[in-house]
C-alpha cells in the first residue's frame, strides 16, 4: 500500500521540510486574491479605505470582484504599499514587463 502525503513529509529532513515550505509559500503568494494579499500585509479594509479616500464597504466590494479596471487595481495596490506591473508574454520571446505608470503616460499622450 502507498504512503500518505503526511508520511512522506514526516520522512523529510528538517532542511528539506523548510525548503518545501518555502516553495509552497512562494507558490501561494503567486496566486493571492486582493483580500489575501491585504491580510498578508497586515492591512485592514479600513486602512485601505482611508488610503484610497473611499468607504470600507467599497473596499470589500473591490476585493470581491473578479473583474477590475487596471487603474483601480493600481490604486488599490499602491494603497497597500505595492506597485502594479503587467507582463506580456509572446511565443518564442522573453516576457515583457510593462509598468502601469508608463502605460498611463502613453494613453494620455495619445489623447
Amino acid at each position: 500500500m502507498g504512503s500518505t502525503l503526511q508520511e512522506k513529509i514526516d520522512r523529510l529532513s528538517p532542511s528539506q521540510k523548510a525548503e518545501v515550505e518555502a516553495r509552497a509559500n512562494e507558490l501561494i503568494l503567486e496566486e493571492l486574491s486582493l483580500r489575501a494579499l491585504r491580510k498578508g500585509l497586515k492591512r485592514t479594509q479600513a486602512d485601505v479605505a482611508e488610503a484610497l479616500g473611499i468607504g470600507q464597504d467599497t473596499v470589500s466590494r473591490l476585493e470581491s470582484r473578479c473583474n477590475i479596471m487596471v487603474s483601480t487595481l493600481d490604486r488599490y495596490i499602491k494603497a497597500i504599499g505595492g506597485e502594479v506591473s503587467i507582463v506580456a508574454e509572446f511565443p518564442g520571446r522573453p516576457p515583457v514587463k510593462l509598468k502601469f505608470e508608463e502605460i498611463s503616460k502613453d494613453l494620455e499622450s495619445e489623447k
